[in-house]
């Protein structure tokens, strides 16, 4: 975590000094920085940081910060030591920020009292969007988090399901199949199959990504064409866009600005695989002679995407001049 440590006073600075001894700080000091503004200094904080804690008065934080906050979704953490490091309060970003987190670790490196006003960790429940931070899940809507999160403060009961079945039902929540007011639904799909028409239960969804494109395509493959294929092959298979982890294709054709403008798109990692590699799987797969005279290799997205670590959830799929296979990772 890049964390940033805004001091106004001496002993401010003595206590930033206790910090280092347990985290990775850079200091921004009154005493230090001539012509300090603290305005300033917190604008370029907020954009550059991972989570900022303020020595000071939550005054001062509140002032700093209070311009330049956007969403809980982008938010850094910020986090409050009083002036003699006996309270560290969470202030901003509790839960997707980690501000909460980071607050303990504070207080027990220390040796100060933690301040957590959220209510779901004051009750002892795990809030939906703890859950997504925890296990890298994509939150879809962050009113209905927050939506379901006041009906697990007001007791109300709240389902959880993992179609992975790889989250045990956290603190707070029941299982599928028992009378509730709400879902969280921990999945891959675009479309919730077993939650439609149940038009009285507040749905969430947290977007699992796990599912691995193994991409092949002719030289100069035109880059929005390829976009608008593998968005309608997704719908097809019901699978949201943003459950895409990995992009993936043999290393001839890792300069392709067709691939690698799908994977900025997607926000994904890019796996590139050598002739070799693609070599000891290949004989799995229906090939093409072309192909492998072309490139050296007779199949392309299938074996890239078992060498990425992916279960074949598609054969190959041929698209006008680009190949696609699907796959699922299995998070372990």
């Amino acid at each position: 975590m890049k964390i940033a440590v805004i001091s106004v006073t001496n002993q401010g600075d003595k206590i930033s000094e206790k910090l280092r001894e347990f985290f990775q700080i850079a200091l921004f000091s009154k005493n230090i920085i001539s012509n300090f503004d603290l305005m300033s200094i917190t604008k370029h904080l907020m954009e550059d940081y991972e989570a900022i804690i303020f020595i000071s008065s939550t005054g001062i934080a509140v002032r700093g910060i209070a311009p330049y906050l956007k969403s809980k979704a982008t938010d850094p953490a910020v986090i409050v030591i009083d002036s003699t490091g006996s309270f560290v309060i969470s202030l901003v970003s509790g839960h997707l920020g980690g501000a909460n987190e980071l607050t303990l670790k504070v207080a027990e490196c220390i040796k100060a009292l933690p301040i957590i006003t959220t209510a779901t960790d004051r009750l002892g429940l795990i809030a939906p969007d703890i859950i997504a931070r925890n296990n890298h899940l994509v939150i879809d809507d962050l009113k209905k988090a927050k939506i379901i999160s006041s009906k697990l403060i007001d007791g109300k009961k709240i389902a959880f399901v993992d179609d992975a079945m790889e989250i045990s039902i956290p603190k707070g929540y029941i299982a599928r199949g028992e009378v509730a007011e709400g879902i969280v639904h921990v999945t891959n799909k675009q479309d919730l199959e077993e939650t439609q028409g149940i038009n009285d239960l507040e749905t969430l969804k947290l977007i699992r990504k796990n599912i691995v494109l193994g991409i092949g395509c002719k030289k100069n493959f035109p880059a929005d064409k390829m976009r608008k294929s593998v968005l309608n092959i997704l719908k097809q298979n019901n699978l949201d866009i943003r459950a895409v982890k990995i992009v993936t294709t043999v290393e001839v054709k890792k300069h392709e600005a067709a691939i690698l403008e799908l994977n900025k798109f997607l926000k994904s990692e890019i796996n590139i695989w050598s002739l070799e590699e693609i070599k000891t799987v290949q004989h799995k797969y229906i090939g093409s002679g072309f192909v492998e005279k072309t490139i050296g290799v007779k199949a392309v997205c299938e074996p890239c995407v078992e060498l990425s670590g992916g279960t074949l959830l598609t054969g190959k799929i041929a698209c006008n001049g680009m190949t696609i296979c699907i796959g699922e990772i299995e998070n372990k």
